[in-house]
C-alpha cells in the first residue's frame, strides 16, 4: 500500500481509539480531553515503541498532513458566516477584543522576554523559540503545522516539534485551568448556571448524542443529481485556498524578504472573506452554508491534531524540556492573570462567561472556549456567546494563528527578536489603555 493510504488508515484509527478510550475512562471524561488529543497520544506511544520496525515514509507523509489541513481550517472560517453591522460588532465585541489583543500581545511579550533575556542565554534556545507561546497556546496545533516551512527556512527543524509540544500542553492547560477557574467562580458566586460534572448527563459525560436529539451537521444547499452538497463545499474551501496561494504568489513577487518564509494559511482565510463577499455580491450567498463549512473545519482539525501530536520528535523535546517547561508556566501565568485582572475591568456584563471563552480560546482552541463558555452558561441566558463569535471576526485575522503570527516569527529572524519585543510592548501598552478607558467608563 501506499504510505498516503497507511496515513490515512492509521489517523483513522487513532481517532477511533482516541474515541473509545474516552468513553471507557471517565477520568478522561471529566478532564474534557479530546478524542484528537488522546488519539494522538496514542500514536506518540506506538510511534516511540515501534519506531524502527516503521517505515520512515509513514512519519515524514504524517507530519506533512498538519500544514495542509490549517488551510482547509482557516479557509472555512469566514465562509457561510452573514456579514453583520459592522457597528454592532464593534459595540458588543469591543471590551472582549481588548481582553483578547491584551492575552495574544502579553503571550509576546512574556514569551520573547523570557526567551531573548533569559532562556537563549541560559540554554542556548533562539530567540523565536519565545513566539512559540503565541503560535503554540494563541494559534494551536493547526498554526504550528501551517508555520512548519516557516520554521525550515529559518534554519529551525525543531520548530515544529517544539511548537506541537507547546501547542499540546497549552490545550491541557485550556482545559484543566479554565474547569479550575470556573469552579473557583461558582465557590465566589460570581456565575450560578455552572452544570458540575457529577450532574452532568451520561451520553453528555460520553460525548455521544441520542438518536432522537442528534443535531444537523448543516444544510444541503445544491441538489445532488448537480453535484453533491459536500463536494461543493470542499471544492469552494478549494477556491479559498487557491485565492489565498495566488496572494502569497503576487506578495513574494514583491521581492520582499520577509514573504519568502511567510505561511499560507493565514491567506486562505483572505480567499474564504473575499469569496463570501464576492457572492453576496452577486447574489449566491445562499449556496454556501456555514454548518456544513463548519463539519469540513472540524474534521479537518480532529485529524490535524492527532497527527501532529502523534509525530511531535520526542528527542528535540527531551533535550528542551526546561525551557519548554518555563515557556508553557509562563504563558500559563499571564493568561490567568490576564483573565482574572483584565477581564473584569474590560467588560461590564457577564464579566466571567466572556473573559473565560477568552481564556481557553487563548491557551487551546476555539472549541475548548466554547466549551467553557458552555459550562458557565448552558442556557445562554447572557451575552457571551454572541460577544465571543463578534470579537472572532476582529481577532482571528490579526492574531492566533493570524497575520501578525506569520509575521511576527519572521520579523524576528529578519529584524531581531528585541525590535519585535518592542512592538509587542507598545501594542500591549496600547490595548492596556483601551482597557483602562473601558474600566473608567464602566464605573461612571
Amino acid at each position: 500500500m501506499s504510505s498516503a493510504v497507511v496515513v490515512f488508515i492509521a489517523l483513522c484509527g487513532l481517532l477511533v481509539a482516541g474515541k473509545f478510550v474516552r468513553i471507557k475512562v471517565p477520568l478522561l471524561q471529566r478532564l474534557y480531553l479530546p478524542s484528537s488529543v488522546i488519539g494522538g497520544a496514542i500514536g506518540l506511544v506506538v510511534m516511540s515503541i515501534a519506531g524502527d520496525a516503521i517505515d520512515p515514509e509513514i512519519p515524514g507523509a504524517m507530519r506533512r498532513v498538519p500544514g495542509f489541513l490549517i488551510n482547509v481550517v482557516f479557509a472555512t472560517l469566514f465562509l457561510g458566516v452573514p456579514i453583520p453591522n459592522f457597528r454592532r460588532v464593534v459595540s458588543l465585541a469591543f471590551p472582549q477584543l481588548v481582553l483578547g489583543q491584551i492575552m495574544a500581545w502579553g503571550q509576546y511579550v512574556v514569551g520573547l522576554g523570557l526567551a531573548g533575556f533569559v532562556l537563549s542565554r541560559l540554554f542556548g534556545v533562539p530567540p523565536c523559540f519565545g513566539n512559540l507561546i503565541e503560535i503554540g497556546f494563541e494559534g494551536g496545533h493547526g498554526t504550528v503545522g501551517g508555520m512548519t516551512e516557516s520554521f525550515l527556512a529559518a534554519g529551525w527543524s525543531d520548530g515544529a516539534a517544539l511548537g506541537f509540544t507547546v501547542a499540546t500542553a497549552g490545550m491541557i492547560v485550556g482545559i484543566v485551568v479554565g474547569m479550575a477557574l470556573v469552579n473557583w467562580a461558582q465557590a465566589k458566586g460570581i456565575v450560578k448556571e455552572v452544570v458540575p460534572f457529577g450532574r452532568r448527563r451520561w451520553r453528555e459525560r460520553l460525548g455521544v448524542h441520542l438518536k432522537s436529539s442528534r443535531p444537523a451537521a448543516g444544510f444541503q444547499t445544491v441538489m445532488s443529481d448537480s453535484i453533491d452538497s459536500l463536494a461543493w463545499h470542499l471544492a469552494i474551501v478549494g477556491v479559498s485556498i487557491a485565492i489565498g496561494a495566488g496572494i502569497l504568489t503576487l506578495l513574494r513577487l514583491t521581492g520582499w524578504k520577509v514573504f519568502d518564509g511567510f505561511p499560507l494559511f493565514p491567506l486562505c482565510m483572505i480567499g474564504g472573506i473575499l469569496l463570501q463577499i464576492v457572492a453576496k455580491a452577486i447574489g449566491k450567498n445562499l449556496l454556501i452554508d456555514h454548518g456544513q463549512m463548519a463539519r469540513i473545519s472540524g474534521a479537518s482539525l480532529d485529524f490535524l491534531v492527532v497527527s501532529a501530536i502523534a509525530t511531535i520528535s520526542v528527542d528535540v523535546v527531551a533535550a528542551n524540556w526546561i525551557p519548554l517547561v518555563a515557556l508553557i508556566l509562563a504563558g500559563t501565568a499571564w493568561s490567568v492573570f490576564a483573565v482574572l485582572w483584565f477581564g473584569p475591568r474590560c467588560i461590564k456584563e457577564a464579566w466571567f462567561e466572556r473573559a473565560i471563552a477568552d481564556f481557553g480560546q487563548a491557551t487551546g482552541v476555539t472549541a475548548t472556549g466554547l466549551m467553557l463558555l458552555r459550562t458557565v452558561d448552558p442556557e445562554s441566558k447572557t451575552c457571551a456567546a454572541a460577544s465571543f463569535g463578534y470579537k472572532q471576526l476582529l481577532h482571528e485575522p490579526i492574531m492566533g494563528g493570524g497575520l501578525w503570527t506569520a509575521f511576527a516569527f519572521t520579523l524576528v529572524i529578519d529584524w531581531g527578536w528585541m525590535k519585535v519585543f518592542a512592538v509587542s510592548c507598545v501594542m500591549l501598552a496600547f490595548w492596556i489603555g483601551c482597557a483602562h478607558f473601558l474600566s473608567r467608563r464602566k464605573s461612571s
